[in-house]
């Protein structure tokens, strides 16, 4: 079936979209270059259908997600693929959608910023189940949701939020958001504020959508898929070129602050797609670096307490270095930071770590002490 990729209301290209797979088949015709998603190239009017589908499957929900193989069957879906097209591609980090041939459809009525949208998908995704005879309503941004953790979006007094939770016997991810969020507070970082909320004895993070109807998000693969790596270039060289290529304004300050909150708290997957950078969806101007988000995989989530050891070399980081030792190297200058305002830190994680059913005192205790302990390396500069 032929589709248009819309840019809100502006005409980008014509595809054929197979009705099984929901992969793109053949990009028919080219309307408007300069809003083709970033990152993916164009040669002689000609675009590259194979990145063209990666960034189209990339919206989808990931097979990797909590649940995922027992919600589809209660949804009577094959693939998470085939949600986009239930939705039209929507979602909440961007203005991207399709619209099927001969549709007046417009973004007006449908994006799901300025209109509501069904709590349906969000709950089956939860676990929710379905009786024999009731229906879903499948207009929904969870179809575009990515991460392998369990999340929904939901309307909370008018605002688009997100809500996410936990893994494994300690459930620890929400928790981490929120002393991520504190910790960022007290070091005037730009961040996501997290929330905890409650729902059947179980933690989730909730947080405020960022993007704006007349925003969106473009990760930071994205932006490295702009052009060729060269061979002598780093990841970190090739991203800072990427940008400074596109006009976009020197990030390195954004990036040690990002790098150094992901050395304090150990974040393990700080992985390319989840940071980036913030534009006009209409003008296309870059607005700047998105705030830090998504940092829940920290803080030794997922590792036994009494092998929690702060000070180890081999501790695992993402994107630039294996290891937050030589990760932490690429900060151009920690002369920013007010290591005064980081006394008793570890109290204020104990406190948060509280009215946790799933963290013992003793593991809250020892992450309080590991957190300050990376907090006296980075001032010593070890």
């Amino acid at each position: 079936m032929k589709y248009t990729l819309m840019h809100k209301n502006i005409p980008v290209l014509e595809m054929v979209l197979d009705d099984a797979s929901c992969a793109i088949l053949q990009v028919t015709e080219i309307y408007h270059a300069a809003h083709v998603p970033i990152g993916i190239s164009m040669r002689n009017g000609v675009i590259d259908r194979s990145a063209l589908n990666v960034w189209w499957r990339g919206r989808s929900i990931p097979a990797s997600r909590q649940g995922i193989r027992q919600a589809l069957e209660t949804l009577r879906i094959g693939y998470t693929q085939q949600l986009l097209e239930k939705s039209y591609g929507l979602s909440l980090s961007d203005q991207y959608w399709i619209r099927a041939e001969h549709s007046d459809l417009q973004w007006s009525d449908i994006n799901f910023f300025q209109n509501g949208f069904s709590d349906g998908v969000g709950d089956i995704l939860f676990g929710k189940k379905l009786s024999s005879n009731e229906g879903i309503n499948l207009m929904s941004p969870d179809n575009t949701s990515d991460g392998w953790l369990k999340k929904k979006w939901t309307i909370v007094n008018g605002k688009r939020c997100l809500i996410k939770g936990g893994s494994g016997a300690t459930q620890q991810e929400p928790y981490n958001e929120i002393i991520a969020s504190h910790l960022m507070e007290r070091l005037h970082i730009p961040h996501v504020l997290y929330q905890i909320i409650v729902q059947n004895d179980y933690p989730y993070s909730i947080c405020e959508d960022f993007i704006t109807s007349d925003t969106e998000l473009v990760p930071a693969w994205y932006i490295m898929q702009t052009q060729k790596k060269e061979n002598h270039h780093s990841n970190y060289q090739h991203y800072l070129k990427c940008c400074a290529d596109l006009g976009i304004p020197d990030l390195r300050h954004e990036l040690d602050q990002m790098l150094v909150i992901d050395f304090l708290l150990v974040n393990e997957d700080r992985h390319f797609n989840n940071f980036g950078i913030i534009r006009n969806a209409e003008t296309l101007d870059w607005i700047g670096a998105a705030p830090i988000y998504d940092t829940g995989t920290a803080l030794w989530f997922s590792t036994p307490t009494k092998l929690i050891h702060p000070a180890a070399v081999n501790l695992p980081s993402k994107p630039f270095r294996d290891t937050h030792r030589e990760q932490i190297k690429l900060v151009s200058s920690l002369d920013w930071i007010d290591f005064d305002a980081l006394q008793g830190f570890g109290e204020e994680v104990r406190s948060l770590l509280a009215d946790s059913l799933f963290i013992d005192s003793e593991r809250s205790h020892v992450l309080a002490e590991a957190i300050e302990e990376r907090i006296e390396m980075l001032r010593r500069g070890s």
